[in-house]
This record gives C-alpha cells, structure tokens and sequence, in this order.
C-alpha cells in the first residue's frame, strides 16, 4: 500500500515537472504573475493571458457541481432509503449507462438540445424575471454560454454522484438505523440525523471526485461554452475553459513561438487547481471525520 501511494506521487510530480520544464521558455521572458492576471490572449502578439481561461474553468466547474450536487444526494438517499428493490436495480443500470456514454455523446446532444433551449427559452426568462441582477447581465443571447456548460456537465457528474453516493449510505449499518427508530424517531429523522450525518465524510468524497472530474472535463464543455477567451459576468455569459483551451490550440503550437511553453503552462494551472481542491477536499474530509466521529 505504502508502495502504491509513493508510486502515485511520484507520477504526480513526474507529471508537474515535465509541463513546468515544457513552460519554462515562456516563464523565463514573462513574469509568472503577470500570466495569470492578464485578461489578453493574443499569441500572435506574444500575449498569453491565462486569467480568462481560469475564471472559466472554475464558472463552468462551480455551477455543474452546484446543479448536480443536491439532486444527486437527494436522489442517491431515495435509493438507498426508500426505492424498492426493482426501482433501485432498474435505476442502477440506467446510471451505469449514463456514466459509460463517451463525453462526445454528451456535447453533441448539449449542441442540439440545450445551447437552443438555453438561447431561446432560458436567457429570454432570465432576462424578463432577473434582468437588474448582475447575474444574469443578457450580453450573449445565442445559447454557448457558461450556463450551457454548466448544464451538461451536470449531467454528466449525476450519475457519478448518485452511484458514489448510494454506495456510501449503504456502508451505514443496519444496527444505527433500527437503533434510531427503537428510540422513536421517525424515518425521515433517522435519515438525516443518523444515515447522512454517518455518512457525510463519504458523501462529502463523491462531491470531490465530481469537482475533478469536471475540471478536466473538455469536449462535452468546449462543443457548448463558445470558447471566447474573456472572463464571464454571468451564467449567459461565453467562456473558455483550460482544458477546451488546450485542446483547441495545440494543433497551432508550432506556427508561434512560445505558443507550447502557454499551453504547457495552462496545462500545469489546471494541474495546479485540481491538486489544491484535492487537498483542500481531503483537510474537509479529515476534520469532517474527526468531527462525526466525536
């Protein structure tokens, strides 16, 4: 085991030391701040601002978890809870297939599903209801917006929640829960105050493994955000996500210099974003843990 885990962390600076060597050349010319705090992306000019791709990656990464988290718990609560045997089984499987469909089926069906249905139904009702919120600031009215985004990788992350998440409420022994209802609390009781409570660091993981899959979630996002490279105002707002930027440009590294050295540099970002929830999700965890367990 100890083995394993040195092994994966090497690969982990393995990985982080190759993309830093790979971004030195454009490290070395410009200051490492300035490259994260320009909103200008201009290769032609030399001009590699990577602060629109990251406000776009964590727009898109934080409305998919928000959208996908709560009905995901709550639906992998009714399965563990209250769905019957068939329900659960049919249901399982469903999610099953809903976790295989490759990325590409997703943002083809966001592509001719959700950005007309964003475009025409749901910025026009934003725009009606929300318009003096700065929220919803209307500038972008073709439907390749973050809320697009956000939408389909939802989608995609449900399934994944909702099987992490029942796996873990049935850990819960059965012992706590008649326990529960020996003292006379109701179902819904013993469900919130003893199955999710127990539960919660677990709960909790199935969150965080969502969050990392979808910051390095691509062609599902890039078919469907319109990949404008400028910070978003707002959920009808377009963005440009990092791994959409990688993947769209790489094939262009070699026409402009430095033009790698930026990617590469976007690629160690993203590198550098998922490491920091991951260790942030796993403090949560452990003080959640402790907390529970006490």
């Amino acid at each position: 085991m100890a083995a394993a885990c040195a092994i994966a962390g090497l690969l982990v600076v393995a990985v982080a030391l190759v993309l830093l060597v790979k971004a030195h050349p454009l490290l070395a010319r410009v200051p490492i701040s300035q490259v994260l705090l320009s909103d200008v992306w201009r290769p032609s000019g030399g001009q590699f601002g990577l602060r629109p791709f990251i406000w776009g990656t964590a727009w898109v990464t934080g409305l998919a978890v928000a959208l996908a988290a709560p009905p995901g718990l709550l639906a992998a609560v009714y399965l563990a809870e209250y769905a019957s045997p068939t329900v659960r089984a049919v249901t399982k499987s469903a999610l099953d297939v809903m976790a295989g469909l490759p990325s590409v089926t997703y943002g083809m069906w966001g592509l001719l599903v959700v950005v007309p249905f964003v475009g025409s139904v749901a910025i026009p009702f934003l725009a009606k209801h929300c318009g003096g919120l700065p929220a919803h600031s209307g500038r972008y009215a073709a439907g390749y917006c973050v809320l697009s985004g956000g939408l389909v990788l939802a989608t995609m992350l449900c399934p994944t929640i909702i099987s992490v998440s029942h796996e873990v409420l049935q850990t819960v022994s059965a012992h706590c829960r008649e326990a529960s209802l020996a003292l006379g609390a109701t179902r819904l009781e013993t469900v919130r105050s003893v199955v999710v409570r127990t539960a919660l660091p677990g709960l909790l993981a199935a969150i965080a493994l969502a969050v990392a899959r979808a910051l390095g979630e691509t062609i599902a996002v890039l078919l469907v955000v319109g990949n404008v490279p400028s910070v978003p105002r707002s959920v009808v707002d377009p963005a440009y996500p990092l791994p959409a930027l990688i993947a769209n440009n790489y094939g262009e590294v070699m026409s402009v210099p430095l033009y790698e050295s930026a990617l590469m540099l976007a690629a160690l970002v993203l590198l550098g974003l998922a490491l920091l929830f991951a260790v942030s999700a796993r403090i949560v965890l452990l003080c959640t843990t402790r907390r529970v367990a006490g």
